[in-house]
């Protein structure tokens, strides 16, 4: 089970160069249900996500390199690249922070991942966080794969 929020981000935090940092690639084989392959530095998955915006299933299953790069091939729409920063927050959250790259590039948006509804439900973003977007759905990945390069523009202009 997946609880996340996520929020566009209005100016990065201090020190961000600090924190560990992951480069992901990843496409849609399939967007209704979801299902991406990813490249997360050196290791690569596939991934089923059911229906939902903050609360929703998911499995991840290993993959080669190989295999990824042939799913990869066999994606639709546009694959998308980022940078992941992970910025810890209490003892128990952490702060995964996407700068993306390529068609969305100036696209920030931070998710935080929560052990359960409640803990979601009670959570206070920090000052750098900006507008929420979870229960939207138009900042998913997976509709992001799908958008235009006119689409993907207008996305970013409006953050």
């Amino acid at each position: 089970m997946e609880i996340e929020r996520k929020y566009l981000v209005k100016s990065l935090p201090e020190g961000l160069k600090s924190y560990p940092c992951r480069r992901i690639e990843q496409g849609y084989l399939s967007t209704g249900p979801v299902v991406r392959v990813r490249r997360d530095d050196d290791s690569f998955y596939l991934t089923y996500k059911s229906k939902g915006l903050m609360v929703r299933e998911e499995y991840n299953l290993p993959l080669t390199e190989d295999s990824y790069c042939h799913l990869l091939s066999k994606s639709d729409g546009n694959i998308l690249t980022k940078k992941r920063y992970l910025i810890p927050l209490t003892d128990t959250l952490t702060i995964e922070l996407d700068l993306f790259e390529g068609l969305f590039d100036g696209l920030l948006l931070a998710e935080v991942e929560f052990p359960d509804e409640d803990s979601a439900n009670a959570f206070c973003p920090p000052e750098w966080f900006g507008r929420e977007v979870t229960f939207s759905g138009e900042y998913q990945n997976s509709r992001l794969s799908s958008m235009t390069a006119a689409q993907a523009a207008a996305l970013i202009s409006g953050q």
